[in-house]
């Protein structure tokens, strides 16, 4: 029972993108046995996590728990939806959270305190490693990922990860689409569309504020793409997400920019033309070397030029063609 297991190693180095879309095609359909919803959330984390890896693409379990804390805690606690089995040990573990620091069933997850993000993650790892590494690293023959609870690590099989992240955009709507299809049939609930909204939107974060702030401490204090002064008469800063949130779906600093208001919204979830992203590149050189910020955000430890670029090139390839720039 792959479940079980605390280790993992990889079965497969190469695979070919027909073998991945076969794997990928088996857990979406009913060929892959499952209970819950835990491997599509296990999936949302990976991807939410694609750019975070190091340079062995190793991610740790920490951040992948991250982000499956905050997808659950967003459908169980704040819509009220079940995911799976009765008794699963993830609703189980933050209905636990919610009465212990008695918060209200319309707080996201990204308006917890800290500690209680950090309370959350800890406990859903606790029921990944029983319930969900093994079971996916199953369905996959090994082939996707190793992982290793004692470590706490889970290192992506490169092929894939080369893989997801150049089909991105098409996997997350393939997930989300599954996932709201399976919780459909878990719930006495409204039609696939509205769980679709749903979970389409579990991942996004309410406000950028402290990002400004840090944003504000170390670069100018003017338009990353107009260059006019910001915080002028009426005129509000804005952050925006250089490459668009729709693919990163994620908040890193690396990623992210202060702009005025005209120049976010003409830009919405457009690119940048390909000049930008020299600037953002070099933007970036001066924040990884501010060693209170990089000892604050672990994600900047892991950032690369070679990332901010691969980004930009796998964003062209997943349908983000219209290019804006400022006018």
């Amino acid at each position: 029972m792959s479940h079980k297991l605390r280790v993992g190693e990889l079965q497969s180095i190469y695979l070919t993108e027909e073998q991945i879309w076969r794997s990928f095609t088996t857990i979406l359909t009913t060929r892959s046995k499952k209970s819950s919803t835990y491997k599509y959330g296990l999936l949302k984390a990976m991807i939410e996590n694609l750019y975070q890896v190091d340079d062995e693409a190793v991610v740790f379990y920490d951040q992948l728990a991250y982000s499956f804390a905050k997808i659950y805690w967003n459908l169980v606690i704040h819509h009220g939806l079940e995911q799976g089995t009765s008794g699963s040990a993830v609703v189980k573990r933050l209905i636990e959270i919610q009465r212990e620091e008695s918060i209200p069933e319309d707080i996201t997850f990204d308006k917890l305190n800290a500690t209680i993000q950090v309370k959350a993650t800890t406990r859903i790892k606790a029921v990944m490693k029983t319930n969900v590494f093994g079971a996916l690293y199953g369905d996959t023959q090994g082939s996707f990922y190793a992982f290793d609870h004692k470590e706490e690590r889970f290192q992506f099989n490169r092929t894939v990860l080369t893989f997801m992240r150049k089909y991105q955009l098409l996997m997350v709507d393939l997930i989300n689409y599954h996932m709201a299809k399976m919780i459909e049939r878990l719930n006495d609930a409204p039609h696939i569309n509205y769980l679709l909204e749903k979970v389409e939107s579990i991942a996004k974060r309410s406000t950028l504020k402290p990002f400004e702030r840090v944003l504000l401490q170390y670069t100018e204090n003017t338009c990353f793409y107009c260059d006019k002064p910001l915080n002028k008469g009426q005129a509000k800063t804005h952050v925006d997400h250089f490459i668009p949130w729709s693919f990163v779906q994620s908040d890193q600093l690396w990623n992210l920019v202060l702009t005025c208001s005209k120049c976010n919204t003409s830009k919405k979830d457009k690119l940048p033309i390909r000049d930008f992203l020299r600037l953002v590149v070099e933007r970036n050189e001066v924040l990884v070397v501010q060693q209170e910020i990089v000892s604050q955000d672990k994600n900047l430890k892991n950032y690369k030029e070679e990332k901010m670029i691969h980004l930009y090139e796998y964003s062209i390839q997943n349908g983000y063609e219209n290019i804006w720039w400022p006018r």
